[in-house]
């Protein structure tokens, strides 16, 4: 049987050989890692085990603290902040739990945007095909597993930025209920919106993470039937402008679960969104609380090296007046209570992660117009989840010549129920 050190080294050696041209992940923890195999090892020779995460190798996103250094976020910026006092809340939880800590994988610049591409530290290629976006912003997340090179990566949600690479990459991502983990020592795009949830390749990996990363004992998913699951699809705007293999593929993956015995029925839902984008017209959630985080350098008016594509939304929201964010979070307040509502008559709604497969890389550099529409496409469905407080998980759909996604979202604090459901589903789709 292969001990985790040797796991753990197959994959340093993987790294090593491409170390000119690292893009996935930030940095490296080598001998700390070497350290935690061995002492996974060594407790497994005892018969010992810290749970379903001892000797498991995990990597993070690099915007959770480690203690004695600092948290750059993806940008240059913070390479000179002050280091960590100590590890993040979920990185302390992990190393309890026996995790073998790999490395911070790369993101796009402080979390902000979906392509996945970053103009400091590199765009990471997609685990299928290099020259395609990984997706954002946990980009260097989704391909570290897609790639094999972590077990478990861990990212932050803020409108989709687990899920969307998750999708890309053919992989499991699991957006938790926000603040149902704790954000403490995660450099913050939007303390409102912010989740941090697990990459994974199975929805059992997602699961022992989350509860590891919530302060639960981790547990196994009792099985569940999806004969007579309430299956909700929000036919309408989040099915506008899907390309055909997507749509193809979804449609596969629904009859699938029909077949089972799931009930569907179509669920509306555009009213909301048409509400909620009434409410955002004159500045996100996301961007004005950005704003804020990122005041002091918006403030000076300097030129900085940060990426336009993030420090123009920024600055633009840093401008808004704080009644209109106050009045955005009241009417948001109503509306999550209003869907929650709305969806007391499903278990989970069904729809694609995202309308598109990855474009390429080069694409998306070259034309400025298609970057915007492609990352509004991306974003589209899985902002849906954050915006109204919702739990989703993106799962690879089958049989797909490019990966692409099938979501699926629940209320608010039924995240062991989804998980349970999708782990059924990911069976049935033969995950």
């Amino acid at each position: 049987m292969q001990s985790i050190r040797d796991r753990l080294e197959i994959i340093l050696s993987r790294l090593a050989n491409r170390a000119a041209d690292e893009k996935v992940f930030t940095k490296l923890y080598i001998e700390a890692a070497r350290a935690a195999a061995d002492a996974s090892d060594a407790r497994g020779r005892a018969g010992v085990t810290l749970g379903p995460l001892d000797g498991v190798i995990v990597s993070i996103k690099d915007l959770f603290d480690v203690a004695g250094e600092p948290t750059t976020a993806g940008s240059l910026m913070r390479k000179t902040a002050t280091p960590a006092a100590r590890d993040a809340a979920i990185v302390s939880r992990l190393r309890q739990a026996g995790a073998v800590l790999i490395g911070k994988t790369n993101m796009t610049e402080f979390a902000f945007t979906a392509i996945g591409d970053n103009m400091h530290y590199g765009t990471p290629g997609n685990a299928v095909d290099a020259s395609l976006i990984p997706g954002g912003s946990s980009s260097g997340a989704g391909v570290s597993i897609g790639e094999g090179t972590s077990d478990i990566s861990i990212g932050s949600d803020t409108g989709g930025s687990i899920r969307i690479p998750a999708a890309l990459n053919g992989v499991v991502g699991f957006k938790p209920t926000a603040r149902r983990v704790p954000l403490t020592g995660a450099f913050p795009l939007s303390g409102t919106l912010d989740s941090i949830g697990p990459l994974a390749r199975t929805v059992a990996q997602c699961a022992a993470t989350d509860a590891v990363m919530a302060g639960e004992v981790p547990t196994e998913l009792a099985a569940i039937s999806l004969a007579g699951l309430r299956v909700g699809v929000p036919r309408g705007v989040l099915f506008g402008d899907t390309e055909d293999e997507v749509a193809g593929a979804f449609e596969h993956c629904l009859g699938k679960i029909e077949k089972a015995g799931a009930r569907m029925a179509d669920l509306v839902i555009d009213d909301m969104i048409a509400e909620f984008r009434t409410a955002t017209k004159r500045g996100s959630i996301a961007a004005m609380e950005g704003g804020e985080v990122h005041a002091d350098w918006l403030a000076t008016g300097a030129s900085v090296p940060v990426d336009p594509h993030v420090s123009g939304p920024l600055s633009r929201a840093a401008m808004l007046p704080a009644p209109v964010y106050i009045r955005v979070l009241r009417r948001r307040s109503a509306l999550i209570a209003a869907m929650d509502e709305r969806l007391a008559s499903v278990d989970v709604l069904a729809l694609p992660t995202t309308p598109v497969m990855a474009p390429t890389i080069v694409s998306m550099a070259e034309d400025a117009e298609l970057r915007d529409r492609v990352e509004g496409l991306l974003l589209r469905n899985t902002q849906v989840a954050n915006q109204f407080d919702l739990c989703a998980i993106s799962l690879p759909m089958p049989d797909m010549a490019l990966p692409a996604g099938l979501m699926l979202v629940a209320r608010n604090g039924r995240d062991r129920h989804l998980l349970r459901i999708a782990a059924e589903t990911e069976r049935l789709l033969g995950g």
